[in-house]
């Protein structure tokens, strides 16, 4: 069966070699924000034949070809994702990298608002927030029932 990815890159006229099917299968399953290096690991584990130039190269044509979106959360590597994830935002935990996804349909009416307070109609935004994960104090949630709530809310944004 076809990925959605593999599926983007037929509708866009790309010539699917079995090493790239092999690298939008593993971008379509990946639940996080690889990087070219991660991505290769994830390739070569199912198909050894594949080199870290060729996923380079083919993260590079993904990306010229609208397919992949190139994302830059620090640690000075890029990370990449899917044009076709549908819109979301990134809270960047700055400690571990973790990714987390999420939507909020309260921070979308603000800036609608915004943006037609300025004279403007929204066309599109991006959000990226970094943060560090607080430490437990006295008395409350170690802060797990968030994480459990945010990768929840993640994991919907995936589906």
């Amino acid at each position: 069966m076809e990925s959605r990815i593999e599926r983007l890159c037929v509708e866009r006229g790309l010539k699917m070699t079995g090493q790239r099917r092999v690298i939008a299968r593993v971008l379509s399953e990946s639940a996080d924000h690889p990087d070219v290096e991660e991505l290769y690991r994830r390739a070569v584990a199912i198909d050894a034949g594949i080199s870290i130039a060729t996923v380079y190269r083919t993260v590079r044509l993904f990306e010229e070809r609208g397919i992949l979106e190139r994302r830059d959360f620090g640690g000075g590597r890029a990370r990449y994702e899917p044009t076709d994830h549908g819109h979301h935002h990134h809270l960047i935990d700055i400690d571990s990298g973790h990714v987390i996804e999420f939507s909020d349909p309260e921070h979308e009416r603000m800036l609608r608002a915004i943006a037609a307070r300025l004279g403007f109609d929204l066309v599109s935004n991006r959000l990226e927030l970094y943060g560090r994960r607080r430490e437990a104090q006295p008395g409350t949630s170690s802060g797990q029932d968030t994480r459990a709530e945010l990768d929840a809310a993640g994991e919907d944004m995936r589906r």
